[in-house]
């Protein structure tokens, strides 16, 4: 794929980043690979295999494309997509077997709450391995074979904040243009400039006010109620209505009766932006799960320091005592409760509980995977 080919697929993927973009899943050859290469796997969401074939640029390698019914490997992974199922299958039915002399697959560490290495072995004979959470961080893994704490952490840099803020904004944008155009076509531009000026005014600024973030009740709803004191997303609307008054000012005169309209408008896009905010970065839990308020706890009489509870975890919370074989939970607070760290554990020592007294064991995270309102149902492994 050529450089503006590969860009132009980012740019079109990543203004609809928030729907399903299947791709052929399958065995990819990488370079000139020999029966020693590595073999690595990830999901089928066609923007997560263009990335990761670029980064792979100048290795000899094997890619496995699973299934994941076009999501995002981590979407995929919690939601019941991208599954031991999918892994076991793209295992058998590849050929890869025959095209090595090992039985060694990386993982992407983000499958980690959906896809068991020991289900995998158990049923195939291969040992899977989970890499780093960027496929940046790949060919610097390939060669030292282990990962450092910074290649076990999520992001949500500039980039990945600029990215999120157009994928809400892209098809917002085009809702507007159906719905608006036919009544009020002159304020077409207006209306779409506001949504993308929101997005970005939400998204770009976060590290600013992440730390105000937190879930204060049970209520699904807007994210205004997950803002300490008052909320940061009220503050941008505010200056944007003092904006609006200025403006209105300076170009002839304020009128009670657009300046209204236009309040209106960007208060409902404000709301569309900010509905599930958390939960389009990867460093909060969704407001939309139900989950959302249990914690992960540890069964000291259970746990025997494997260490996989801190391979996994996107960010960082786990400490790991190898002298007294045991694990500590250290980070609490930056919990995103995926449950992946449940997931892999041998020996069941963690499950989620709620203040209430609720408990979500292991075998429940396994089977029972969120949905797209946040609700745990059963899907097949």
């Amino acid at each position: 794929m050529s450089y503006i080919t590969y860009a132009l697929t980012n740019v079109i993927e990543t203004l609809l980043r928030l729907f399903p973009f299947p791709t052929k899943t399958g065995l990819v050859l990488i370079g000139d690979p020999d029966r020693m290469a590595p073999v690595l796997l990830t999901c089928n969401y066609h923007l997560t295999v263009q990335r990761v074939k670029r980064q792979l640029t100048g290795i000899d390698a094997y890619l496995l494309i699973a299934t994941s019914q076009g999501v995002n490997v981590w979407c995929s992974a919690t939601g019941g997509l991208l599954t031991n199922h999918s892994v076991i299958s793209v295992l058998k039915t590849s050929g890869i077997e025959k095209l090595v002399d090992h039985r060694n697959v990386i993982l992407p560490q983000l499958a980690a709450a959906g896809v068991e290495p020991r289900v995998i072995r158990r049923k195939t004979g291969w040992s899977a391995k989970f890499g780093p959470v960027y496929i940046e961080d790949i060919k610097h893994f390939l060669k030292s074979g282990e990962k450092d704490e910074s290649m076990r952490k999520v992001q949500f840099d500039v980039k990945q904040r600029l990215e999120m803020a157009s994928a809400w904004a892209f098809p917002l944008s085009v809702v507007a243009v159906l719905v608006v155009l036919p009544f009020w076509a002159e304020m077409l531009l207006p209306l779409t400039l506001i949504i993308w000026g929101l997005a970005l005014s939400i998204f770009l600024p976060f590290p600013l006010y992440a730390r105000w973030l937190k879930h204060k009740d049970k209520r699904i709803g807007l994210i205004f109620f997950d803002f300490h004191q008052g909320g940061f997303l009220l503050i941008i609307w505010g200056l944007f209505l003092a904006g609006l008054a200025i403006w209105s000012l300076l170009s002839g005169g304020f009128h009670w009766e657009p300046f209204l309209r236009w309040a209106i408008s960007s208060f409902f896009v404000m709301l569309i932006l900010s509905l599930d905010l958390m939960g389009s970065t990867p460093l909060y839990k969704s407001s939309l799960h139900e989950d959302r308020l249990f914690s992960v706890v540890i069964d000291k009489d259970k746990c025997r320091g494997a260490g996989l509870c801190h391979d996994v975890c996107p960010r960082g919370c786990f400490q790991v005592d190898r002298r007294r074989h045991i694990a500590a939970i250290t980070q609490a607070h930056l919990c995103v409760q995926c449950g992946a760290c449940i997931v892999q554990c041998p020996f069941d020592a963690l499950s989620f509980h709620s203040p209430d007294g609720r408990i979500i064991p292991p075998h429940a995270i396994r089977k029972y995977k969120l949905n797209l309102m946040g609700k745990r149902v059963s899907k097949s492994q």
